[in-house]
This record gives structure tokens, C-alpha cells and sequence, in this order.
């Protein structure tokens, strides 16, 4: 792929990530007032958010530190971010280039931008993978920060209904896929399936934890279309 290609995909995804961007900064806000309020002051959770830059991950580690140990709390955050091994496997034959390109690439990995990326071809570009985390990160960060800062209520929050505006974005983005692949139909579909059985015997977390592993048909590959 050229140079003139890679820059107009990352603007692409930049222009793709800032909605996510914006559904993202809503939760950082809530994970900055709550791990202030717990005592972390403002320059950990802000570099937290910096290098870990995962709002399932950082959200369970918040919670587990304070009903538990630390390794359990660690053990919690990997075990929900495992997920990301399965999205890795599916983009790995879209990755290009040498060790320090690639590392950048998964280092960028996140669900919205994962969705941003996916082409047609059942393939990803990884320069519109990029450009996609780029607004979000910043996003993550400064809402982190601000919400550090200024610590709005849970009941604000709920207010002005901004408690629900993440999961609603993650809704609208799946929805778009399901339309344009058949196979991400069947993953959704096989993954409800999973969880729904798995809540019989254990927590929510771990539910969908395991209904992750209906990614794993995005490693099979796609069938041709004939004409």
C-alpha cells in the first residue's frame, strides 16, 4: 500500500474514531471522578488511562482493588481484556511491515477501532486501525482527567443520561457490521448463545468472557462470492 493510501485511510479513521472518541470520553469521566474518590489522585488514574488506555480493564481493576487483593485484582483486568488475543489472531494477516510497524499497529487495537477497520474483503486496515485510536485515546485521556478533576456525581451522570451513552455507540456499531457481514451475524449470534448458557452456571463477567470465543470465525476463511 502507498504512502498516499496509508495517509488517506488514517484520516479516514480519525474521522471514524472521533464518535467512539466522544462515547469514550463520557465513560473516562466516570473512571477519573471514581478513582479519584478512592483515593488515587489525579496523576495515576490520568497515566493509567495513558498507557492502559482500556476502559474494561481499568474499570475492573478500580473495582477489584477495593474488595480484594491486588493479584486478583490483576488476574480480573487480564481475564476481561483476553479478548483482544482473539481480535489479534483475526488481524494478523492484515498486518504489513517489520517488528516496530506491527507493534504500533496492535498497540492501537481497540473494539471501536477494530470495527472502523474491518473491510469488505474480510481483511483490516491497519492505517485506518490507527487513525481510528488516535481521537479516541485523547478522548480517554482528557475525560480521565477532567473527571479527576472535577468529579461529577453518579446522579449527574445518570441525569443527563451520559451513563448510557458508551453502551449506546457500541450498539450502533455493531448493528453496522451485522448489516454488512453475514459472518459477524453468526458470530453475534453464537456468542448470545454462549453467554446465555454460561450465566446459568456462573457470573456476568466470566459470561462474557467466554462468548468471546464466537470471534474465533473470523480466522475462518471467506468464502469467494461466484458470478
Amino acid at each position: 500500500m502507498s504512502r498516499r493510501m496509508d495517509r488517506a485511510a488514517f484520516i479516514d479513521g480519525m474521522r471514524l474514531g472521533v464518535g467512539p472518541g466522544a462515547a469514550a470520553f463520557v465513560l473516562a469521566l466516570s473512571f477519573g471522578a471514581e478513582a479519584e474518590a478512592r483515593g488515587w489522585g489525579f496523576g495515576l488514574p490520568v497515566a493509567f488511562s495513558a498507557l492502559a488506555f482500556s476502559g474494561s480493564a481499568q474499570f475492573t481493576l478500580l473495582t477489584a482493588l477495593a474488595g480484594g487483593s491486588a493479584l486478583a485484582a490483576v488476574t480480573s483486568a487480564v481475564l476481561i481484556n483476553a479478548r483482544y488475543l482473539v481480535m489479534s489472531v483475526a488481524l494478523n494477516e492484515s498486518l504489513e511491515g517489520g517488528r516496530v510497524r506491527r507493534t504500533v499497529h496492535a498497540l492501537a487495537l481497540a473494539d471501536a477501532s477494530f470495527v472502523a477497520a474491518h473491510r469488505d474483503d474480510g481483511k483490516y486496515d491497519a492505517a485506518r486501525l490507527v487513525g481510528a485510536s488516535v481521537p479516541q485515546w485523547i478522548f480517554w485521556v482528557s475525560g480521565t482527567a477532567i473527571g479527576a478533576l472535577t468529579s461529577p456525581s453518579p446522579e449527574l451522570m445518570h441525569t443527563l443520561g451520559l451513563d448510557v451513552a458508551f453502551p449506546a455507540f457500541f450498539i450502533i456499531l455493531a448493528i453496522d457490521e451485522l448489516r454488512r457481514s453475514r459472518r459477524a451475524f453468526v458470530a453475534a449470534l453464537l456468542g448470545a448463545v454462549i453467554a446465555g448458557l454460561l450465566l446459568l452456571v456462573t457470573t456476568p463477567g466470566y459470561a462474557l468472557l467466554g462468548a468471546t470465543a464466537a470471534a474465533l470465525i473470523g480466522v475462518l476463511p471467506e468464502k469467494e462470492e461466484t458470478t
